[in-house]
């Protein structure tokens, strides 16, 4: 089944901005919203983003910080949101998920978002899903 990430112009422009002020480091953070089931596949509409501390702190790895992950989830609930996507960056290398994301991923049905900043002038966005070993490129639609 073919899967869909589709956030605004505004919402890629806030998590790239996001990863490159925690450059060198690696920036981490959750993209919310909702998703809709399709025929052809799922279409998963990120209407908020929630940049996260990287407790790692680190140019080659993150950890979100645990009791801000929480305070974010209870603000989902709230205002009826679903955490849809996991963001990160990489600062060194390609926005493909490492044996450590995968090792690392929660859920077959989120969304991982990696901002590549190897060229920091020229960042480079994609998304997967990833189940197991398995990792399926996902679709970004960038809507106005």
């Amino acid at each position: 089944m073919a899967a869909t990430l589709q956030l605004s112009q505004a919402l890629v422009d806030q998590m790239i901005e996001h990863c490159r002020s925690r450059h060198p480091k690696e920036a981490c953070g959750m993209l919310a919203g909702k998703g809709l089931a399709l025929q052809s596949g799922s279409v998963r509409i990120a209407t908020a983003i929630y940049p996260m501390t990287n407790v790692e702190d680190s140019p080659i790895g993150y950890s979100m910080e645990p009791r801000e992950q929480l305070r974010v989830m209870k603000e989902m609930r709230q205002r009826n949101q679903h955490m849809l996507c996991i963001y990160h960056s990489h600062t060194a290398s390609a926005a493909y998920p490492s044996s450590v994301d995968v090792s690392l991923a929660i859920s077959p049905e989120i969304s991982y978002a990696l901002v590549s900043l190897k060229d920091p002038e020229h960042p480079d966005l994609k998304s997967y899903r990833i189940d197991g070993q398995r990792i399926t490129p996902e679709e970004i639609r960038v809507a106005p």
